[in-house]
């Protein structure tokens, strides 16, 4: 009988602090639904105290998600907690994690306080939440670099007040895993009441450890993960939760433990979030690039043929992949188009969707023979992220660029209801659309980021394009897919436009004071 291994997924919370990658709530809250339908146990969905639009995402998400444990974060101060317990309020399962630094150098120079004063600040802060819910997480931030002998006072202290999970980051990415697996062990055999809690571990990736470190640590007993989709987070990312999941599964004869995560839902997932946040994986990333089950070698390629096991250690299927084509024409019917999409992993909450999407798809077999998979994901999430906020839409396109003339792109667009046009050079098409754009909307924001992605192979594959714009401290991302490149540039524009002019945004939450 193998132990079970939480899954604390805080994508929705240290993932969002990437640089660029804000998530509005409508965003989260889409986020939030495929990781329930994973089966994440925990779902971290934001820091409610950091701002108005933090507290409403959280709550958001709390009132949408049944069947997983929703947490709010908040500092071990009494504002702090009291809004994480209003935010998360509504939740079938609600969960408050609250945390202060135990390292010497940020009590020092970050805190301003006395070892002292940290030890009754974080029995203080875990009794007080103690008050909303019986589900209460503490963490010692920057444990990794903190003196032994007062981590065991304050982590004894925290559950003592009732803390029932004890999360021991390693906030820099300091440790290495030997030393990080040796300190859960110690902290489990040195503090009186380890037995009490469920112990957790948040790794930090600065040194590429972040995987490594988590793991050594459930070697060591830990029993819960905080992680990431596709390893997102601030400066070099958090834990990989597709790489945490399947090294637990596939080495069941290393490790005591396993998750219930179904996850077939993994590579799903990892797209809706790469579309959200505009990170893209990349190809050679384990478990989600496009590469991870690719074989060029000769001796791979008939190994595999011979017999998959030579040279794949799980299989493609196991985590979302799907080897199957559609090649459904522009003849087929809305039954079958369904049927391919739940199979997916993709529904439609009404019918309304439903013949959107399959209009877009209709448009999509005039333009292409085969209609992969990779195609049917992007047209679903391009869908789904265009629904919120769509004041200005793009209704026609021209651009003129050839050798020895300088690019002209003339553009319509719908701009609530109203049809109006512009025109404007630039140094390549995509500027001089870029540029006629900006024409009607005049929206201010710096292009930060411009990407693009082949969706698949072939002369006619889709392209899929990210955009990101900055304005005044809010940062937003585009993404538009079409086998014109310049139109789905223009596309991917005019969506990060819409999201930047829309009230639902909120200043992007860089904070120095997250675990």
């Amino acid at each position: 009988m193998q132990d079970h291994l939480i899954i604390f997924d805080t994508t929705l919370r240290d993932g969002e602090q990437s640089p660029g990658a804000s998530m509005t709530r409508d965003e989260k809250v889409r986020i939030a639904k495929v990781l329930e339908k994973m089966k994440v146990d925990v779902i971290e969905a934001g820091f409610p105290a950091a701002s108005s639009g933090d507290f409403e995402s959280v709550q958001a998400v709390a009132g949408a998600i049944k069947d997983s444990t929703i947490c709010a974060l908040a500092r071990a101060i009494q504002g702090d907690i009291d809004r994480a317990a209003a935010a998360v309020e509504a939740s079938t399962s609600a969960r408050i994690h609250t945390f202060i630094a135990t390292s010497p150098i940020h009590m020092k120079e970050k805190l301003r306080m006395t070892p002292e004063q940290v030890l009754e600040q974080a029995g203080w802060a875990v009794k007080h939440a103690r008050k909303f819910t019986d589900d209460v997480e503490f963490s010692p931030e920057d444990a990794g670099r903190s003196d032994i002998e007062f981590l065991c006072r304050v982590v004894e202290a925290a559950i003592k007040a009732g803390a029932n999970t004890v999360n021991i980051p390693d906030t820099v990415g300091y440790n290495v895993p030997f030393q990080f697996g040796q300190l859960v062990q110690d902290l489990m055999e040195r503090v009186p009441n380890s037995d009490k809690a469920v112990w957790s571990v948040h790794c930090h990736n600065d040194l590429g450890l972040a995987v490594a470190n988590s793991l050594a640590a459930v070697m060591q007993g830990a029993r819960q993960v905080e992680c990431t989709i596709n390893g997102l987070g601030e400066r070099a990312g958090n834990a990989s939760l597709e790489e945490i999941v399947m090294a637990v599964r596939t080495r069941k004869d290393v490790f005591p433990c396993d998750t219930q995560l179904d996850a077939s839902q993994i590579v799903p997932a990892s797209r809706l979030v790469a579309a959200i946040t505009g990170f893209p994986v990349q190809p050679n990333k384990a478990i989600v690039g496009a590469n991870a089950f690719a074989h060029e070698s000769g001796i791979h390629q008939d190994g595999v043929i011979k017999k998959r096991e030579t040279y794949e250690i799980m299989r493609a299927e196991d985590v979302g992949w799907s080897a199957n084509r559609m090649v459904l024409g522009k003849h087929s019917g809305r039954n079958a188009f369904k049927t391919r999409l739940m199979e997916l992993g993709m529904e439609f909450h009404t019918e309304e969707e439903l013949n959107s999407a399959f209009a877009r798809f209709k448009d999509l077999a005039d333009k292409k023979h085969e209609i992969f998979d990779e195609d049917l994901q992007a047209l679903v999430t391009e869908e789904g992220l265009e629904q919120a906020n769509e004041r200005y839409k793009l209704t026609t396109l021209h651009v003129c660029s050839q050798t020895g003339e300088v690019p002209e792109a003339k553009i319509t667009m719908s701009v609530e209801g109203q049809e109006v046009s512009a025109s404007a050079r630039g140094s390549g098409p995509i500027d001089a659309a870029f540029k006629a754009i900006e024409e009607i909307v005049n929206s201010g924001g710096q292009l930060q980021l411009y990407s693009v992605n082949a969706l698949t192979g072939g002369a006619d594959a889709q392209g899929e394009v990210t955009v990101r714009l900055e304005k005044g401290g809010r940062i937003v991302n585009g993404l538009g897919a079409d086998t014109d490149i310049v139109i789905a540039s223009a596309k991917s524009y005019i969506m990060a436009i819409n999201k930047l002019q829309s009230h639902a945004l909120r200043e992007h939450p860089q904070r120095s004071h997250a675990i």
